[in-house]
């Protein structure tokens, strides 16, 4: 398995070359992007994959000196469990506070 970083996205590959896990993050205006969307195949479930993903897009936010905005469901949860990488968020107080109004499980949204 392989990790592939683009711009504004890092995607995971399986040793058959397909992509079975990847976080996006598109740039929504200068300097700052939206993490939007967490996806795992269902088959690497609980591996913590969706978290090394999400580390990765913060260390990319942090080389490239930007911001982020949250409204993937498990970035904001993962972000209030990680508060040593809120400073590459635009708002770290906004985003807290929709942390505590996320409930239940991340969402099931498929992206082709």
């Amino acid at each position: 398995m392989e990790y592939i970083e683009e711009k504004n996205r890092v995607y995971l590959i399986d040793d058959e070359k397909k992509r079975v896990a990847l976080i996006d993050f598109p740039e929504v205006e200068s300097g700052v992007v939206d993490i939007n969307h967490t996806e795992v195949d269902k088959s690497l479930a609980g591996q913590g994959i969706a978290g090394i993903l999400t580390q990765k897009a913060v260390e990319i936010l942090r080389k490239d000196k930007r911001k982020a905005i949250l409204t993937c469901s498990y970035a904001i949860r993962w972000f209030s469990k990680h508060p040593e990488c809120e400073d590459v968020l635009l708002s770290p107080e906004k985003e807290r506070q929709k942390a505590e109004m996320v409930t239940g499980p991340a969402c099931g949204i498929r992206r082709k």
